[in-house]
């Protein structure tokens, strides 16, 4: 086991000097992520933007053991990362739910797999589908439910197994835009009543505002961080419909849009 390093203990997530380069082995080095630099705080909702195939995806791979770093260290909760690290979430765009089982059973699958009793990770599946909504479809296949609740499906599955790190890649881009809205406020109750740390990933300036504590923006490939916004918005960031009215939110928007236009 990895020896356990410096790290302050409210910060479960460390990525020092993280860099890839693809193809090295074959005489045609790529290099798509620089150096890349920066910390993850308990109870913290950070949001990771930049142009589109800037390395955002590769980033999120590298930070849970998914790719091999080139450059660079993590840790978490002080120990280098060796191998996919325990007590992490990972939602990817696409549920991925399995359509033989039912909403219920999906939710349950990752505590079956870690041999949790079937009364026990069925009553957990049902408690977190009841507080995202889906109380009256525990039953239904996968088949007869909408986008929105698929990705809620999704979501409590995540959830279920208790991760104290959540890493998001777009879960929420293809839905529209009111059901967009609804799962991030969901999002955000479950994450911020938990005390839990959520990194996520998005094309949606007004997704990263509206969720997050801070905004990093990564620049085209090879990447690295070319700024930094910690975001201060006013009352309860659960209410994300309240957040976007506010004259704060728009200048942050506009901020970083232009930093992500000009790099």
């Amino acid at each position: 086991m990895a020896a356990a390093e410096a790290q302050p203990p409210d910060r479960p997530l460390v990525a020092s000097g993280l860099g890839k380069t693809f193809g090295e082995e074959d005489g045609r080095p790529v290099e798509v992520i620089r150096s890349i630099s920066f910390s993850l705080g308990r109870g913290e909702i950070v949001s990771i933007v930049g142009p589109s195939g800037c390395g955002k995806t590769t980033l999120l791979n590298l930070l849970c053991g998914l790719l091999p770093l080139s450059r660079g260290h993590v840790l978490w909760n002080g120990r280098r990362l060796g191998s996919v690290p325990p007590r992490m979430g990972y939602m990817l765009q696409k549920d991925l739910l399995l359509p033989w089982r039912t909403a219920v059973q999906n939710v349950a699958l990752g505590l079956q797999i870690n041999h949790v009793p079937r009364r026990e990770r069925l009553e957990v599946a049902r408690a977190l589908l009841d507080r995202l909504g889906l109380a009256a479809f525990t039953d239904y296949y996968p088949s007869a439910l909408s986008g929105g609740m698929r990705q809620r499906v999704a979501l409590a599955r995540t959830l279920a197994p208790q991760p104290e790190v959540l890493l998001l890649d777009e879960p929420f881009s293809a839905l529209d835009f009111q059901t967009k809205v609804l799962m991030q406020r969901d999002t955000a109750k479950l994450v911020r009543e938990e005390n839990r740390s959520l990194l996520l990933i998005t094309h949606d300036v007004e997704e990263a505002v509206g969720l997050s504590d801070r905004v990093m923006v990564l620049s085209r490939p090879p990447c690295t961080v070319v700024a930094e916004h910690p975001i201060n918005l006013a009352g309860d960031r659960t209410d994300i419909v309240t957040a976007r009215e506010m004259p704060e939110f728009g200048r942050y928007v506009h901020t970083i849009w232009n930093e992500l236009d000009v790099h």
